[in-house]
């Protein structure tokens, strides 16, 4: 699935954050586990902290529990170690590495998302080879301690009319709010303690009617 390809992503984008795991604990791959039986087909894996090593050995696992599914599972950071993960694509930040850089690491058919935070940011990427573009946070949010400032059900508004490309929403959504910020113009809801303390089955559901 290229990034020309890439033209509508599954409503529900769930984020598997380590920290978030270990925090609660939770086993990472039996939390996969869990998602991917409650219908979750799109995937990014995140892990700030662990060794290359350690990272590589959790992404094979990770393969392994959603091969026999049609699901998309992407790195989050990490790019030199994308075409080892076996995953589908990759996932960068304002301070990583820049676009083309990566697009050069990972050639043209990968999926490549992007964060942004405000609507110069949103502008920009909407020119630059990515899939899609991440846009947050939405509210304030517990799983990033640098986290930018707030941008709103307005601020995702304002993404959608900057760009034509896939628009996911990430900060603070739950199952309580994720049909006003898909209803504000996002394709998809990014969400990682949403996921981990509610019921993943019926946020599933919820964004699919």
């Amino acid at each position: 699935m290229g990034f020309q390809t890439m033209t509508q992503l599954p409503r529900l984008y769930a984020i598997l954050d380590a920290e978030s795991c270990a925090k609660r604990g939770l086993s990472l791959l039996e939390t996969a586990k869990a998602w991917r039986d409650a219908g979750v087909t799109l995937l990014q894996y995140r892990d700030k902290v662990a060794s290359d090593a350690v990272l590589l050995e959790t992404a094979t696992s990770l393969r392994r529990v959603f091969e026999d599914v049609d699901a998309t599972l992407i790195l989050n950071d990490r790019v030199h170690l994308f075409a080892a993960s076996g995953f589908d694509g990759v996932h960068v930040g304002q301070g990583d590495a820049s676009v083309a850089a990566v697009r050069a690491v990972i050639g043209p058919d990968a999926v490549l998302g992007v964060s942004t935070h405000n609507p110069a940011q949103v502008s920009a990427a909407d020119l630059l080879s990515v899939s899609y573009v991440a846009v947050g946070p939405v509210f304030a949010t517990s799983t990033k301690l640098d986290a930018e400032p707030v941008v709103g059900l307005d601020g995702v508004a304002l993404a959608r009319s900057l760009t034509l490309k896939p628009l996911v929403a990430i900060g603070g959504i739950t199952q309580g709010n994720a049909d006003a910020v898909l209803e504000a113009g996002a394709d998809s809801v990014a969400v990682i303690s949403g996921l981990l303390d509610g019921d993943v089955r019926s946020f599933v559901r919820m964004v699919r009617e």
